[in-house]
């Protein structure tokens, strides 16, 4: 096909777009690249590929991710180059690809052969895999264990590190050192540990000088006494360094082993990946699949012209080759003539490439051998060529080569010229097109022309809708018919005077005139006819639809009935039985934990119980921390100690100690706090005592009474404390009543929350958390719960 005809169409934006929905380099570079092809069986082929990747991305996506072009990493290898880390890591990604990708489609269970007959052609290289795998970390770095002697190296330089640490920390730790140093820290220059030291010191601190800080008031001194170490250190890395261009040597090799099916596989995954591109084209643009065809029969319903956004472009209908094998579109400028071919040229340059079109469904194409186009001004200041002569250089060659088979796509056929020998040319071009058989589309203003179509057989009249009311065009593409001039109804509404109309339409001749009008009435019988039958399709439509509904309606009704039914009371049969079941469990433990002598186990007990317990209340109801209103304003007429109050600012509750003005002393947990009276909200007063003739209780219900004030406590005991702002003496009495109560709550673990500021507070704790008898081990926390600023305590 002629590379003037796809820049006329405009062929290469299809291919950005393409382009812009591949997930790759390689399915980039297969849409940058793509033509269409003019043999059928390869076009239908590239159809069921867009097809089948239509039919995977409305059910799931696949896994096209993480897929590099990874060709010039294999060429490199080749040529006995090493890769690097970043090079071997997409590798690793692109091989990992290729597995996802081969899974993906062999679990797939939808009828897709061609897709799934690629995925089985990528080689699986296991064994590589394994060797990137255990040789580079999912970070990009060599792992430890990538060979006995890097293990060995880095543990010897770790080893080393450590006794230069040790070192320096002695040095820095030295009374007789103390007031040499800046800042008592270690810091490294030049790859070697060096200690910030006062310049007025320089002299007593001996050691060799690296660096010094931007007034010069600061040395970085390495010590003498780890001058060596840091030799060893630097030795260590060298060897480390080395030892790792071995490895990537190493692993460079056995990827090019492999050479030749990773650039198989790659040109699978491309394949792949274009495909799908086109699918997601088609998804965007609302496209479907057309009936392609060998005999130059096309029929394109509501075809948009691809590069035209759908809310703006106007649909047109096209349809050529079964009774007729050439079209002619007659109508005013700017009426979308020149759009109306555009969009069936480039909707067949698409089909020929394997898209679906954006038309509806149903549509038929035929597949051409050769798309040929004039169309626009090719006038050249170069050559020295009018419009005329360009256009018709153009279509002479056209001529030459043209067959039955090809399409050609004429725009303004013989304008140009004198209109009397442009209209008799573009007959003449008419006739020999006709006697070769090419399916044609040409536009052109001649009323001559118009009377050609009629009296040829195989050519049909088209035109281009336009409102003589509002003086606009509609863009509509109507066959069938020839437009009509309008250049009298459109002077009139210009303002022309009505005596040079009525002039002009006397010299016109009475048969032309006789023409128009005829065309005017066929234009608007058949606009009513179509506004008819839309309106009886649409209402018929409407009813198919409301019937469908109704019935579906019921349907779901009846069975949303059922089910709800029969779920209503499998939910509540199970509900009784797991409440009956839950209960019976809590009773037998707690009745098991008295008859219990050993403290383990009975803390174990109430652990789970507590737990079981705190499970059931959850799946309740929403605690009350949950609630934003609750209870309500606390009344210091009322209120009194032994009363629960709701802590707003800590989210707990807790029981009133002593009420002091408009301050509450309330014990949460192991926890005294004040808090004032406004900052609490009023749940509940204490329960009241019984009287003395019922004071008098067994001993089990005594021990009954003791273990629910227990369980209470296990289950407000919280599993962290924060003693920020407290003296390091308040905060051991109020840290010793948490572990307490936590051993007794079965806790195996708490958290201190003690912050960092000057560490004294860190240092007290955790000097006292050293002698607790109940502290089995503690260590800072983690950095998402705190870091330095928190303690995890682990309890007997």
């Amino acid at each position: 096909m002629e590379q003037e005809t796809y820049k006329i169409m405009e062929y290469g934006k299809i291919r950005e777009m393409l382009a812009a929905r591949a997930g790759s380099l390689l399915g980039k570079e297969r849409a940058e690249k793509l033509e269409p092809s003019s043999d059928f069986d390869e076009v239908s082929e590239w159809m069921t590929e867009t097809a089948e990747a239509v039919a995977v991305i409305q059910v799931t996506t696949p896994p096209l991710g993480g897929i590099f072009d990874i060709r010039p990493f294999l060429k490199k290898v080749k040529m006995g180059a090493v890769l690097d880390l970043d090079e071997i890591m997409n590798i690793m990604s692109t091989l990992y690809a290729m597995r996802s990708v081969k899974r993906f489609f062999r679990d797939l269970e939808l009828e897709v052969p061609t897709l799934k007959e690629w995925a089985r052609g990528i080689e699986i290289l296991g064994q590589l895999e394994r060797l990137l795998d255990n040789t580079v970390d999912e970070h990009g770095a060599i792992r430890e264990d990538a060979s006995v002697e890097l293990r060995r190296i880095r543990r010897e330089l770790h080893t080393s590190q450590a006794h230069i640490k040790e070192r320096i920390a002695s040095i820095l730790h030295n009374s007789e050192y103390q007031k040499y140093f800046q800042d008592a820290i270690v810091t490294v220059r030049d790859e070697r540990y060096v200690i910030p030291v006062k310049q007025e010191y320089r002299s007593r601190f001996p050691g060799i000088v690296h660096d010094q800080s931007a007034t010069g008031s600061t040395l970085f001194i390495e010590p003498m006494a780890v001058v060596e170490l840091n030799n060893d250190v630097k030795q260590l890395t060298l060897a480390e360094q080395q030892e790792i261009q071995r490895i990537l040597r190493h692993l460079s090799a056995e990827i090019n082993k492999n050479g030749a099916i990773l650039q198989d596989n790659c040109e699978i995954l491309a394949d792949i990946d274009f495909a799908f591109a086109k699918a997601k084209l088609a998804e965007d643009m609302d496209a479907c699949r057309p009936e392609l065809n060998q005999d130059g029969r096309t029929e394109l319903r509501q075809a948009r012209h691809p590069l035209i956004a759908k809310d703006k472009v106007v649909p047109i209908d096209i349809r050529i080759g079964e009774n007729y094998r050439m079209l002619l579109i007659t109508g005013p400028n700017t009426g979308g003539k020149t759009v109306s071919m555009k969009t069936f040229g480039l909707m067949v340059l698409m089909a020929q490439s394997g898209c679906y079109l954006p038309t509806a469904p149903d549509s038929v194409i035929s597949v051409y051998q050769n798309i040929y186009a004039d169309i626009g001004d090719e006038q050249s200041i170069e050559q020295s060529l009018s419009t005329f002569s360009a256009h018709m250089t153009h279509i002479v060659s056209i001529l030459k080569k043209v067959e039955s088979d090809d399409l050609l796509l004429l725009d303004e056929l013989g304008a140009g010229t004198d209109p009397e020998e442009g209209a008799a040319l573009a007959m003449a071009i008419l006739e020999k097109l006709l006697q070769v058989g090419a399916t044609t589309v040409a536009t052109t203003h001649y009323s001559e022309l118009k009377t050609f179509a009629y009296t040829r057989d195989g050519i049909e009249n088209a035109c281009v809708e336009f409102d003589v009311k509002t003086l606009r065009p509609t863009y509509r593409l109507l066959i069938g018919m020839p437009g009509a001039s309008n250049a009298f109804a459109i002077s009139r509404r210009l303002g022309l005077s009505e005596s040079l109309i009525l002039r002009a339409q006397q010299l016109v001749k009475a048969d032309h005139a006789q023409f128009e009008h005829v065309i005017n009435e066929l234009e608007n019988e058949k606009m009513m006819y179509e506004q008819r039958n839309a309106d009886i399709k649409e209402r018929q439509q409407r009813v198919t639809e409301l019937e469908l509904k109704v019935e579906k309606t019921k349907e779901e009704l009846a069975k949303r009935k059922g089910d709800l039914i029969r779920k209503a009371r499998e939910q509540s049969a199970a509900m009784v039985r797991r409440t009956r079941r839950e209960s019976e469990a809590i009773i037998k433990e707690l009745k098991e934990q008295f008859d219990d002598q050993g403290i383990k186990k009975r803390q174990q007990a109430i652990q789970d119980a507590r737990a079981k317990l705190n499970e059931a209340f959850e799946k309740a109801r929403p605690g009350i921390m949950a609630q934003k209103g609750v209870g309500k304003a606390v009344n210091l007429k009322h209120i009194a100690p032994g009363d629960i109050v709701y802590v707003k600012k800590l989210d707990q509750k807790g029981t009133v100690l002593e009420v002091q003005g408009k301050e509450l002393t309330v014990q949460i947990g192991g926890l005294h706090t004040k808090v004032k009276a406004s900052a609490c909200r009023f749940l509940e007063h204490a329960p009241k005592e019984k009287s003395s003739a019922s004071a008098v209780r067994t001993p089990s219900s005594s021990a009954r009474r003791q273990s629910n004030a227990f369980m209470q406590k296990t289950q407000t005991i919280g599993r962290e404390i924060d003693i920020r702002g407290m003296m390091v003496d308040e905060a051991e009495v109020v840290v010793g009543k948490f572990l307490d109560d936590a051993v007794m709550a079965g806790l195996s673990q708490v958290l201190i929350i003690h912050g960092k500021g000057t560490g004294a507070l860190r240092k007290g704790i955790q000097q006292y958390l050293k002698h607790h008898p109940s502290v089995v081990h503690y260590q800072f926390a983690d950095i998402t719960e705190g870091g330095t600023g928190a303690t995890v305590v682990d309890l007997k």
